[in-house]
């Protein structure tokens, strides 16, 4: 943040813990606003996920889930959330394994990005796979989800026909459509 943004923001003045779970902490604070005014904001916590875009022998891999919140089976890149011991790049190499069986012999750092910063704090951390070899898919036990390859050649109509619809792989689509390295 640039000290010019000081005036932008938000004082918190107390808070009230609503929610502690296994994924996700919700608080609500009241807040005073940079008018002299007060409001409240609700926000989610999250520990932050990480995203994995994985390229082999001209197709990228993506597996297919049902998503509750969005109430429908949604088309994304492998991902998952970091555990507390676990590094962003090693939880990047443990999903790719886990949903697609795919084994990077190393991933590298693309970039970070919150979610949906109006209301949660979780950023997921953006991996691009490398030196790729294909073995056994091992889920988590209430893991259902289905691997899918797409030519890479597919990508740019899919992505106009609105066939990838969560941040996080819209992100990954583009990078792989406007890239060097795929061409």
């Amino acid at each position: 943040m640039n000290q010019n943004d000081d005036q932008l923001v938000e004082k918190k003045l107390s808070h009230k813990d609503i929610y502690k779970g296994k994924i996700i902490d919700v608080t609500v604070y009241d807040v005073e606003l940079p008018n002299g005014e007060t409001s409240s904001r609700e926000v989610v916590y999250h520990q932050g996920a990480v995203g994995i875009i994985a390229v082999h022998d001209g197709y990228m891999y993506f597996v297919k889930q049902y998503r509750i919140a969005a109430e429908e089976v949604l088309l994304e890149i492998p991902a998952g959330k970091i555990e507390p011991k676990d590094t962003p790049e090693q939880t990047a190499i443990k999903e790719l394994k886990e949903e697609t069986g795919l084994v990077a012999k190393e991933v590298q750092y693309l970039q970070e990005f919150y979610v949906s910063p109006g209301f949660s704090n979780e950023i997921i951390y953006l991996f691009e796979a490398d030196q790729l070899e294909l073995e056994e898919q091992k889920l988590d036990e209430d893991e259902f989800l289905e691997i899918e390859k797409i030519k890479i050649t597919d990508l740019e109509h899919l992505m106009k026909e609105n066939v990838f619809r969560d941040a996080k792989t819209l992100i990954a689509v583009q990078h792989v459509l406007y890239s060097n390295n795929y061409k």
